[in-house]
Parts: C-alpha cells; structure tokens; sequence
C-alpha cells in the first residue's frame, strides 16, 4: 500500500479489526470486514486490513514478509508481517504473547474474558496509528477505517502524538460493546497523564476505548440509518448518546451488505438441494432434508421456522422461549440453532423435550448450518430488542426465506413489511412487529402463518425478498463517496446514484449528556 503506486482517484484505505471471515469470526462483525474489503474494489479504494496474529490468521497467510519490527507499547514488541490470504491483504501483528492463544479473539477456553484484553486491543490501535503516521513504509494508507471499540483508540493515539497521520473513519457495529478498562491502565495504553479527562478517553472513571474512537475520530459511520437515529437516544445510545448527539454533523449510517458470491444457493455447498435465486419451488427439497435431519415430521404444509441466533437478551431469545408454547401448534414447526446463555440454552433444550415433533435445536454454531438453515426454513424468526444492522435477515432474503422481524435498527431498513399495501403493490419482502415483547411477536408468527396458508401470497413474499438487493453494491458506492468526502477529493459525486445513507442529526436540538 505505497500512495506513490497507486492509479489515479484509487483510495488506500487500512482497515483495523479485531476479526475478519473466513480467518477469525464470532458474528457479523467478522463477515462485514472480510466481505467489504471485495465490494470497495469496484469503486476504486484498495483495503488493507490490519489483524491480530491469532493462530488462524497467521496459517491462513500466504508468502508473509516481515515488513517491521517495533515496540509500540511498554513492554510490548510487535513483528508487522505483510501477506494475502483468501484474497485479502493483509498486514498481521505476530505477537505470540498477546495473541497465539486457544479461544477466541475476546474469550479463554473457560469462557471467561481475557484479563489482558485492554493490552491486547490497546496494541491493535496503537500499531494502526503507527501506520497512518506513515511510520511503515511498506503502507502508506490515505485513510483508516477503525472497526468497533477494540479498534477504538487509534484515532486518540493519533490525536495525541501530534504528528501528521491520516483521517480515522470509526464503525460502529454495536454499541452495547464498549471496551472499558481501569484507569491504572493509562500507562500501559501508551497514554499521557491528560488523556484521562472528559474531553479524552476517560468514560465514567474508566479508559473507554468506544468513546474514544468516537471522540476523535474524523467521522462516525454505524451499520443502518435507523440504528444511527436511535443511539442518539438515551434508551438506545448506551450512555453514549450524548456524545453522539453532540458529534450528529459527522454521523453517518450506511447499511451492510452481504457477498452474494458466498449467499448463493445455486452454488452453497452447504445446500443439499441447489437451486437458483429466486426458484421458490427448488426450496421445497431442502425443507423436507432439514426437517428429517432435526428429527422432525416431514410435512411439507407445517409452516416450519427457524432462529439462528447467538442466544442472549439483545437477540431477543427469551421472549422467543416465553411464548414457543403458544405458537408450537400442530401445523407449525421451530428449529433453534445457536449458543450463548447457559439459561437460555437450558430452556430451548427443555422445549425440544417437552415438544419434540414440533420443535428442535442444535446448541452451538457452524457455518454450514447457518447456510443450511435458510435454505429450509418457511420463516426467520428474528426478535431482537435492538440491532445495528443485522445480516441474517439479508441472508434469509437471498434464499428466498422470509424474515419475521422486530421493526428496530436495520431490521427496519432492509424488510418491507406485508401489510395490505405492501402485498397490493407486490413489494413485501418479509413482516416487521413492534414494540419487541411476546404478544407481538405471537401475532407476528400467526400473521404469517396466515399467510403461509395462501401458497400464492406467500411465494410472491418469498419471491420479493429473494429479489431484494442484499449486495454491497450501492453501500460500497456510498462507503467510497465517504473516503473521498473526508480526503478532501473533488469527485465525490462521481456515478452518483440512489444510496441507503443518511447523514444523521437529531430531530431536535437537544444538550449533549455529560460524559
């Protein structure tokens, strides 16, 4: 990534993160910075991505150099090692100490946080700022895409060094993750006495590695324009919202995409039946294998539904396990596939007991059944109290599956609902319920099981949303018209075109909480 062998307009952009697929995933974080990278190519920015040397990342990397070789924190020395994987390139932080451990990125075997996660984060920003101060030759990025709070104080290394470096662009893809350490920390962070104040990176007596992105960052992007709306909200924003409000000119939400080149049923290996986009009939085998492979009656007419979810309260799964008795009916099937909650994955694995023809679940998570199941399943449930962006429903859509959804953050954006005239006009593309509690979602279900009944209806919904555009394609577009607004470039409304972006600024004036 060298500005100096670059082709004219291009964009160099350096993306950090704590994750990426097919490297190291724990949910869609993970899918967004390995599918973007891909769709920003079409628009003329080239992404490198900068990631933790975790043993999958560092066997996945293909003819690595070592490019540099430094101490960018006390007691803490880094190899920086350039190479490509999955088509992606890369540049890797070896740090044996930090990072080549079991568990994944943010837990230990036993499930536990690291206790050196603020360290181990602390290194990803601190090695990203180094880079956009141009002190590694081998990448010399125009612009910094920081992903999330683990990524957070890159832009406050950069703010307080002082020296020349390239914008940092922060995403925000959830909120309610917000990295926060004990002040004691401040020294190890690399961080002077005076960043721990209110206008720094202190956060309610703590070292906020969320709230500091967000503080010194050039711009703020989030996943959904709705989602960018409501955490400028108390009930939504986290204790952050403030912030938010105050910093709402540079606040931004562009929504996510998926790579319709994974997302493909014609060509998903884990489909047992392929079948092309679209062909709402080509379904009907792989309802019949999922059915058989869960243990459930094979019943063509059961409008059979499936959760694919991680189980926790943000997702909504216990509202689904309150009310599964009142929709388990003779003509309705669920299949629950997941983990999280130990409580949450006790009680699904007692309805399965208690309703073992009508409902079923798998405990744990593996990519071919997250690909599997929407390629069975009539209906995605999909009960989220709250949700930046959501991929699943964008999946669900592509396999002509139809997401049943709570009407919050992206959700909202990408499912028109099947009310009387969305369905008159031939536009539905799946059912929204609000607010998200048991009686709603209760009558969201029979809605659809309503629906269901009229095989016409419910393949001209199936059909809507496998037709529906899920790709990056215009979020790219809208993604590289931000770099170039940030840069400074004069072509920002080059090839122009319809965008699912919203500048976002609160519908009133309101004072900035005090943080």
């Amino acid at each position: 990534m060298d500005r100096h062998h670059q082709a004219p307009g291009s964009i160099r952009v350096l993306s950090v993160a704590s994750e990426m697929f097919p490297f190291v995933k724990t949910g869609g974080l993970g899918d967004v910075v390995g599918s973007l990278p891909v769709a920003l190519r079409a628009e003329g920015v080239m992404v490198t991505t900068l990631l933790p040397g975790y043993p999958a990342v560092l066997d996945a990397l293909e003819g690595p150099v070592r490019v540099a070789e430094f101490t960018p924190l006390p007691d803490v020395t880094v190899s920086l090692l350039d190479g490509h994987a999955a088509g992606h390139h890369l540049l890797v932080i070896d740090c044996p100490a930090l990072f080549r451990r079991k568990g994944n990125p943010y837990l230990g075997p036993d499930g536990a946080d690291w206790p050196d996660n603020g360290l181990r984060f602390a290194t990803l920003s601190r090695v990203a700022a180094t880079i956009a101060q141009g002190q590694v030759a081998a990448c010399l990025p125009d612009l910094v895409l920081a992903h999330d709070w683990q990524a957070g104080l890159t832009a406050a290394y950069t703010h307080y060094d002082g020296l020349p470096a390239a914008p940092v662009v922060h995403t925000i893809h959830n909120i309610a993750f917000q990295g926060r350490f004990p002040a004691a920390d401040l020294a190890n962070f690399g961080l002077p006495p005076h960043a721990f104040a209110i206008d720094g990176v202190e956060y309610h007596g703590d070292i906020g590695f969320l709230k500091a992105g967000l503080h010194f960052a050039t711009w703020i992007t989030t996943v959904s324009p709705t989602y960018a709306r409501e955490i400028q909200q108390p009930e939504w924003g986290m204790g952050l919202d403030g912030l938010l409000r105050a910093r709402s000119d540079r606040l931004i939400g562009i929504l996510n995409g998926i790579d319709t080149d994974d997302w493909n049923p014609a060509t998903d290996p884990a489909v047992l039946f392929p079948y092309q986009v679209g062909d709402i009939r080509g379904r009907r085998p792989n309802k019949r294998a999922f059915q058989a492979e869960f243990g459930l009656p094979q019943d063509p007419d059961v409008f059979l539904l499936g959760l694919v979810s991680r189980l926790t309260g943000q997702k909504g799964v216990d509202i689904l396990a309150d009310i599964a008795p009142r929709i388990l009916d003779d003509r309705t099937q669920l299949v629950v596939v997941g983990s999280g909650d130990a409580a949450m994955e006790q009680a699904f694995a007692r309805l399965s007991r208690r309703y073992p023809d009508r409902l079923a679940c798998h405990i744990g998570y593996s990519e071919q059944l997250g690909h599997r199941i929407q390629a069975s399943v009539d209906g995605l449930l999909i009960p989220s109290r709250f949700e930046p962006c959501g991929l699943t429903q964008l999946c669900a859509a592509r396999y002509g599956c139809v997401p049943i959804a709570a009407r919050v953050g992206g959700l909202a954006d990408t499912i028109i609902d099947a009310n009387q005239a969305a369905m008159t006009s031939n536009v539905a593309t799946g059912l929204l319920f609000s607010p998200t509690d048991g009686d709603t979602l209760v009558n969201a279900v029979r809605r659809g099981a309503n629906l269901y009944r009229d095989r016409a209806r419910w393949m001209a919904l199936q059909r809507n949303a496998a037709h529906y555009d899920v790709s990056w394609g215009h979020k790219a577009h809208e993604y590289a018209q931000l770099f170039r607004r940030v840069l400074g470039r004069n072509d920002i409304a080059a090839n122009d075109h319809d965008h699912d972006v919203l500048l976002v600024r609160p519908r009133a004036r309101v004072r900035a909480n005090s943080l």
